[in-house]
């Protein structure tokens, strides 16, 4: 497993953007997208040292924000996300999503369990993602 990006949870993405902005040497902000089979919307940004955040906004995270929590979850590059999933389940990790295809990653297959370092997402790719 490779580390891709944190996924932050929001209820406006427009005004979290703007406030990262202001605080973070963003190089790049992906257009806002609504994926269905999450029922969110989400946008993808990059800072200048290539760090990557996902903001996450929609029934999915409501919960998060009603506690003030918005670190959602951190994601990992995988190869094989079948593999990936077994292994960890086998290791004690509780499956909350199986693998499906995702939007805002080019409809590459993402998934999320729960584990040891909280939720985590599997996004299946390459590196290069």
């Amino acid at each position: 497993m490779k580390f891709h990006h944190i996924g932050l949870a929001t209820n406006d993405i427009e005004s979290l953007i703007a406030k990262l902005k202001k605080q973070l040497e963003i190089k790049s902000v992906s257009e806002i997208v609504y994926d269905p089979k999450q029922e969110a919307s989400l946008c993808l940004l990059s800072t200048n040292d290539n760090v990557k955040i996902e903001l996450v906004s929609g029934k999915i995270v409501q919960n998060f924000i009603k506690k003030g929590q918005i670190l959602y979850h951190t994601c990992y590059v995988v190869k094989n996300i079948g593999e990936k999933i077994n292994e960890l389940v086998n290791d004690g990790a509780m499956l909350i999503r199986s693998a499906q295809e995702a939007v805002l990653f080019a409809n590459h297959k993402v998934a999320f369990l729960r584990w040891d370092l909280g939720i985590i997402e599997l996004l299946e790719g390459d590196e290069g993602l």
